[in-house]
């Protein structure tokens, strides 16, 4: 089996110079542990901060260790009880073919039920998965959007961001979603957002401001960020009294050392702006049901779908990677095995 393996720490963008692709030793299973096939792997923004070597929510990276990630693999073989070959898993041994995994890994059964509605496993990397559920915890816990509520959401054409859009809509809010070129609008267009706003065509403020003018809105309730930046001062600047900030990612910057201006933060004292940060592990697990019943019935009902960008092989892995940060992917960006 291959595993890709840090090898420096990036300064700025990540390179090629910067990952090796390198056998992993196989090994006699131990008590509680698996040995699995990836089928597919995960790619995410957040596994970019785990390349500093710096305190955050998820461990760094170790150099010259396998690295890790999201995964939907096939048990080979397990000594973990629970857990039988054939067994489809959602586990966090990505960024390679497979191997041995333990407890750490935080193995989990796929729902048979599910799958047998015809869920494809992937669906679990994504709107059934970390994407979906991180969508569904900021929206509905994180920023308490309720019917009505006027939603703003950045990077709406990617992963977390569609599934924002969708969630909202079957909610009966108003969206206004911004995504960067005129294939990724259309495609948020097509999602159901009321207005869409093209941050390669100009500034995001006064698109903004067109958006909401149109729609006959005199601000925002909520914003949904996943970008930071310029997108998060004009969510300031157009946010109405007592709005809700879920703070998602910041991509815009995680390449960038320098600090962020906001010249509209300002407006969170007068307007009494509520801005939390959340990560979907801390609240999941309570629940998880509830998301799992919400989640798969909007999918089945045809309110959530989602585009996949694929690429194939293990080679693929660190290529992918890179290009969520150039905007290579509409939808969730995977590798398959």
């Amino acid at each position: 089996m291959k595993a890709w393996h840090l090898t420096s720490r990036p300064q700025g963008l990540p390179t090629m110079d910067n990952f090796a692709l390198r056998d992993i030793a196989d090994a006699p299973l131990e008590k509680d542990q698996l040995r699995v096939r990836n089928l597919w792997l995960s790619v995410d923004p957040y596994m970019r901060g785990r390349m500093n070597d710096t305190k955050s929510y998820a461990a760094s990276f170790q150099l010259d260790q396998p690295m890790t990630g999201g995964a939907i693999g096939e048990v080979v073989e397990s000594r973990m009880e629970g857990f039988a070959p054939g067994d489809l898993i959602l586990h966090m041994g990505g960024w390679r073919e497979g191997g041995v995994i333990g407890l750490d890994m935080m193995p989990n059964k796929l729902p048979i039920a599910l799958l047998d509605a015809g869920l494809p496993p992937q669906t679990f990397l994504h709107n059934m998965g970390l994407t979906g559920g991180t969508a569904w915890i900021g929206l509905l816990r994180v920023a308490a959007a309720k019917p009505g509520d006027t939603v703003f959401v950045s990077a709406a054409a990617g992963a977390v961001g569609s599934a924002v859009v969708q969630i909202a809509k079957a909610r009966e809010m108003t969206v206004i979603g911004s995504a960067g070129g005129s294939d990724k609008c259309a495609w948020v267009d097509d999602l159901g957002a009321d207005a869409v706003v093209d941050y390669k065509a100009g500034p995001v403020l006064p698109q903004l401001a067109a958006a909401l003018e149109h729609l006959g809105k005199a601000g925002i309730d909520v914003y949904f960020d996943n970008v930071g930046g310029e997108h998060l001062d004009a969510a300031f600047a157009v946010a109405n009294d007592f709005a809700r900030f879920a703070i998602c990612g910041m991509i815009e910057v995680y390449n960038d050392a320098r600090p962020q201006e906001m010249k509209y933060l300002i407006r969170a004292i007068p307007a009494r702006i509520r801005m939390e940060g959340f990560i979907y592990t801390d609240q999941f697990i309570d629940c998880m049901d509830e998301f799992y019943a919400d989640m798969s019935g909007l999918i089945a009902s045809g309110a959530v779908t989602i585009r996949e960008t694929v690429h194939e092989g293990i080679d693929a892995m660190p290529e992918a990677f890179l290009g969520l940060f150039s905007g290579a992917n509409i939808g969730k960006m995977l590798v398959r095995l």
